[in-house]
């Protein structure tokens, strides 16, 4: 039976374009958390492009831990979760080159699921986006 494992990501940009830091947050199915990681992107990405950015590194992560695993991604980016699961279009070109490295890297998985959250169910994901950001401009 395949590991189940809960990613939250978030992806931050301050100017929109601007600096980017992405959150990522790995836990069992009983919410322990199995890993943290905050990374700087860096100076000129969009907050969608960085909500990809998130996942995508997300994904990789778990590619090596938890090979075959069944992943539930919880965003609170309404515009990623609703484009991965269909609901919306993808229109912006920058975001289609992102959208089909997600779903290449989909392919490590038996299967993922994305959920929309409200940020406050996300709230240690964007504390490390942050985190990201403000230790960029040390």
């Amino acid at each position: 039976m395949p590991l189940i494992v809960k990613v939250y990501v978030d992806g931050s940009s301050r100017g929109n374009p601007g600096p980017a830091g992405i959150g990522i947050v790995v836990a069992n199915q009983d919410d322990k958390v199995l890993l943290e990681h905050s990374e700087f992107l860096g100076s000129n990405f969009t907050n969608n492009q960085a909500e990809y950015m998130a996942l995508m590194r997300a994904l990789d992560i778990c590619s090596s831990l938890f090979p075959k695993g069944i992943l539930h991604v919880f965003s609170d980016s309404e515009l990623l979760v609703k484009q991965l699961t269909g609901q919306y279009n993808v229109r912006s070109q920058s975001l289609k080159e992102l959208f089909r490295e997600v779903r290449n890297k989909e392919k490590h998985f038996s299967k993922v699921y994305y959920h929309h959250v409200d940020r406050k169910h996300n709230r240690r994901a964007d504390e490390l986006a942050n985190k990201a950001l403000e230790e960029s401009v040390r």
